[in-house]
């Protein structure tokens, strides 16, 4: 597993950009700053300390398809962590198997700090090594949209 690291200042207030992160209030706001990896992104299941979600999207296929996870941790306008367990492809669950393995038990981690009204997030994740260029394009094109949003 490859560790990335991304982090971005954003001139909104931090209850704002933790809201508009996760899609809380309005799952758009996760939608449209996501779409930068699917444009149909979306997530099932709450951002609850120990439950289940399904990060998910509709591939050239039409197939629904995405990660498995756990939110291991989530403290409030500070922090939240995701393991990644899973692939969800055709409407199934794998989470074991050649397709899991090189990857499985990544974590994504988003921290949220601010200071006199902008907020900065650092993203740590892990990937495999197939996907670095990937996330090191996409990524940071993802943390932009989330900013013009909660900018707005």
């Amino acid at each position: 597993m490859e560790k990335l690291q991304y982090k971005i200042n954003i001139n909104a207030p931090l209850t704002k950009v933790y809201d508009f992160m996760l899609g809380l209030s309005n799952k758009s706001t996760y939608e449209q700053w996501t779409a930068m990896f699917n444009p149909t992104s979306t997530y099932e299941g709450t951002w609850d300390k120990g439950s289940k979600i399904l990060f998910l999207g509709v591939d050239e296929k039409g197939e629904k398809g995405g990660m498995v996870s756990k939110i291991v941790d989530n403290v409030p306008n500070k922090f939240v962590s995701i393991q990644h367990y899973g692939i969800l492809k055709a409407d199934k669950e794998i989470t074991e198997g050649p397709d899991v393995e090189k990857w499985a038990n990544g974590f994504e981690n988003y921290t949220f700090e601010e200071n006199n009204g902008t907020t900065s997030i650092t993203v740590d994740l892990d990937t495999t090594e197939d996907f670095v260029n990937y996330m090191n394009e996409t990524y940071p094109k993802a943390l932009d949209k989330l900013k013009e949003i909660c900018e707005k």
